[in-house]
């Protein structure tokens, strides 16, 4: 029996593929496919492959516990896959683009279980295509497309569970779940919120508690045996050892906004030489949490209204600094270098001088505007399809939930990184949200 695909599937499939063949097209021209964490994941993979080791640092060096827990396992294993045959990223970077072409291809069957029509598929694939970091990604050594991957399945066995209340969506969905936090860690907090999903529908819907109490815990329970196996490698009880990092790093953007690089160079650089002093891994981690803890509640409101704000921008984020980075207009020394050249810190020390003078050695400005303001029709979208869907309530406050807490864990180290696992989710309500305009206006528009 022939497998027949419909027109506007072929056409679709056709442009989805096109845009990455094109941009793997420039990957290997640009030739700009590591990120600053690449080289972590890629020593992991070897690790693992030459000693069964899981350690993203050099072998041959000292062993550092931090390495042993810094990067989740999964994404290596996939790069262990191929390097089991040949150490060869640009086979890795062909898989991720067939992976993206096939994350892209569920959203929007996912989104057509919620009403989305493909006749606004050329909108669709608009939004798509002006949102390169998709693609970019898709051509990077780094794991996002992988999240990406168990994200979007996540999100669409939830559709599924709603409307069917079927118990093996919810299995599945707290399989995904953990998959993805161990891809990245920033997934295995949602672990908890999932439970509270999963126990909140079981009584909306009212069906067997206890099953679905089951399937709540699943996904807690592989990141409680993840944090224990943890525990036996390093003497610290934890799912990775970047939290404890984080909770430092985050107020190095906070500090370099209030009183400058300078003093935020200075204050990363003592809270590492401080961290470095203690021996012991476990105090070392401790002592970062808690030093992370302290600056939370010494600098509350501030702090707060700093993250918030840039939790919002993430939505609008169009990413200019990875464009550069993968065109090889901007290295990463540049972009870790003390002297501060972004957009803001121009238009900060030079007024509207500094727009002038950042425009001028900024050539990619004016892809970045087209993207900003496709970003901007995107946000637009996404409020009227939370304003104006007939999506039921509980599958809208469950996505609220889901992109809030992207936009939240990213934080004042916002990128389109950070977005990326959901960013197809935006992109296909948001044009659902705009077709729900459209028929409202045709309604209010028809003659009585």
């Amino acid at each position: 029996m022939k497998l027949r695909i419909k027109k506007e599937d072929r056409l679709f499939i056709g442009v989805i593929a096109l845009i990455h063949i094109v941009f793997f097209l420039l990957a290997c021209s640009f030739k700009r496919i590591y990120m600053g964490d690449s080289f972590e994941y890629i020593y992991e993979a070897v690790n693992i492959r030459d000693y069964l080791f899981f350690y993203s640092g050099n072998a041959a060096m000292p062993i550092e516990p931090e390495y042993m827990t810094q990067r989740q396992p999964l994404y290596p294993i996939l790069l262990l896959g191929v390097y089991l045959f040949s150490v060869n990223n640009w086979i890795v970077l062909l898989l991720q683009n067939a992976l993206s072409v096939v994350n892209l291809l569920y959203l929007r069957r996912t989104i057509t279980g919620l009403g989305y029509k493909k006749k606004y598929d050329k909108l669709l694939l608009l939004l798509l295509a002006a949102y390169p970091a998709q693609f970019i990604n898709a051509n990077t050594i780094a794991p996002d497309i992988l999240l990406q991957s168990f994200t979007l399945l996540y999100f669409g066995l939830f559709v599924r569970l709603f409307t069917t209340r079927q118990l093996k969506y919810g299995l599945l969905m707290g399989l995904s779940l953990a998959a993805g936090a161990l891809v990245k860690p920033v997934l295995y907090p949602f672990a908890v919120v999932h439970v509270v999903v999963i126990i909140t529908l079981a009584i909306y819907q009212k069906t067997t508690l206890q099953r679905q109490l089951l399937v709540a815990l699943l996904p807690l329970c592989i990141v409680m045996l993840y944090s224990y196996h943890n525990s036996l490698r390093t003497g610290k009880y934890h799912f990775s050892s970047n939290q404890a990092f984080n909770a430092i790093y985050y107020y190095y953007p906070f500090i370099s906004a209030r009183e400058g690089a300078d003093s935020a160079n200075r204050f990363l650089a003592q809270e590492r030489a401080k961290c470095a002093a203690i021996p012991d891994y476990a105090s070392r981690y401790d002592y970062a949490n808690q030093r992370g803890s302290e600056l939370l509640r010494n600098n509350f409101i501030p702090y707060m209204a700093f993250h918030l704000k840039h939790s919002a921008r993430l939505f609008i984020e169009p990413g200019k600094g990875e464009i550069d980075l993968f065109t090889g207009r901007l290295t990463y020394g540049r972009l870790y270098s003390k002297e501060q050249t972004g957009f803001y810190a121009n238009i900060k020390t030079k007024g509207a001088a500094g727009l002038v003078d950042y425009a001028s050695n900024n050539p990619s400005l004016i892809i970045v505007l087209v993207i900003g303001l496709f970003n901007m029709v995107r946000l637009v979208g996404l409020f009227w399809f939370f304003r104006r869907s007939h999506t039921h309530r509980g599958i809208l406050l469950f996505t609220f939930i889901l992109l809030g807490y992207f936009a939240v864990a990213a934080g004042p180290i916002a990128n389109t990184r950070y977005l990326l696992p959901v960013s197809p989710i935006v992109i296909g309500l948001a044009v659902m949200g705009i077709a729900a305009r459209q028929v409202q206006r045709a309604k209010t528009n028809i003659p009585k």
